[in-house]
């Protein structure tokens, strides 16, 4: 478009026109709400439709594998994603739909579809890079705030379930301002830890709101980069956050994270008894094939040869020293087992007790005091014994 004089196409101007909408950053990135009316669907999967409010009308045009097509209803009010173009040959100015979804959702899960859609096309959500858990984990943190019921939960489970692995609770916030920045930090700290096998990120059911540091980038990005595995363990089955997609596995709810993480000790210990048990058998039914076959080995020495009493003596003295090696070795099988399930039993918690030791809580059914600065004077104590419970009132506090 050189000068007012010049003359033109009507190509070139209607060319000129698409170049210059396209080339509006606004229009190549927009959300509108409006009214689905005219619309129709051709068997080519293509949705053609107007979006209208009081005060206007816009031509949309939905492809094939576009994302909610099953929402362009004639009276639906919608939430279209799209670009805005001109469309030389008819001389239409139309929104060019990739996604639609009902109106009201609200900004924010508009902002989590969009933010999933892409960090998904990032490759944050690849099922190929998620790492497996250990079997046998050692040491597992547990990121969460240190006040929530979601920590003791956790923490009951693994100690019911796997109490010879090492809790290490890392807190942090998990709602408002400071949950998103807090929660960064607290992964970082997980990162510096050694020995480290896996991380539960968790935290308890609410609103979209409430759980929605969990949909920060800064977060998602942070569970990506980690070099532990982290379990996300966020609000209840039927909450899904941006965390779940890229954590290394997803847990529908705190609970069911401790029990995922973690194998049943009383499973271990019929594993190992049944594993005994296959051990004896097999060496028993050894032996007893191997006396057969030496047996029908003297009896065909016994037939041909005049006379077999030295060799039979020395196949009886081989017999005898078979009998005592396998008497050793399932005797050294068995030893080696009841020192496992003695660790075993050394570990349990009421074993532990019945060694003098005990569990102060504030109250019965409260949190466990740690520290002598948890405790103050008149407070009432739940004191846990090896065989019972003792209720008492601090009258007083000494540190060291």
């Amino acid at each position: 478009m050189e000068t007012a004089s010049a003359v033109y196409t009507v190509s070139q101007v209607a060319g000129y026109i698409r170049e210059y909408i396209e080339a509006n950053p606004a229009l190549q990135d927009i959300w509108v709400t409006g009214e689905v009316a005219n619309a129709r669907r051709y068997g080519s999967g293509h949705t053609y439709f107007s979006l209208r409010d009081a005060a206007g009308s816009l031509q949309s045009v939905m492809f094939k594998g576009g994302q909610g097509a099953d929402n362009l209803t004639d009276g639906l009010q919608v939430i279209a994603h799209g670009r805005v173009s001109y469309y030389t040959v008819r001389g239409d100015i139309q929104l060019y739909v990739d996604m639609v979804r009902p109106a009201g959702m609200g900004a924010l899960q508009i902002a989590f579809e969009r933010l999933k859609e892409r960090l998904q096309a990032e490759g944050l959500f690849e099922p190929s890079r998620k790492r497996p858990l250990p079997k046998f984990p050692a040491r597992i943190a547990v990121v969460t705030s240190p006040t929530g019921a979601v920590l003791q939960d956790i923490l009951n489970i693994l100690r019911r379930r796997y109490p010879i692995v090492e809790v290490i609770v890392v807190p942090t916030p998990v709602q408002g301002q400071s949950a998103a920045p807090g929660i960064v930090a607290a992964l970082d700290q997980v990162n510096q830890l050694q020995g480290l096998d896996l991380a539960i990120l968790a935290r308890g059911g609410g609103s979209l709101e409430d759980i929605w540091a969990f949909n920060e980038e800064s977060v998602a990005r942070a569970i990506f980069s980690s070099r532990v595995p982290i379990v996300s363990a966020i609000g209840h089955e039927t909450d899904v956050t941006i965390a779940d997609f890229v954590a290394d596995l997803r847990a529908p709810t705190p609970s069911a994270a401790a029990e995922l993480v973690v194998p049943n000790i009383e499973d271990l210990r019929t594993d190992v008894r049944e594993h005994a048990r296959r051990i004896s058998e097999s060496l028993r039914r050894r032996a007893g094939d191997a006396r057969v076959g030496l047996s029908l080995a003297v009896d065909r020495l016994s037939a041909s040869a005049p006379s077999t009493l030295d060799l039979r003596e020395g196949i009886n003295e081989m017999l005898l020293g078979a009998h005592a090696a396998m008497s050793r070795a399932l005797h050294l099988r068995r030893t080696e087992l009841n020192g496992l399930e003695a660790q075993l039993r050394a570990l349990s918690p009421n074993s532990i007790l019945e060694r003098g030791y005990a569990v102060v809580r504030l109250g019965p059914g409260g949190p466990i005091v740690t520290s002598a600065g948890n405790v103050a004077p008149g407070d009432p104590l739940e004191v846990t014994l090896g065989d019972g419970e003792v209720e008492a009132t601090a009258t007083s506090v000494r540190r060291r």
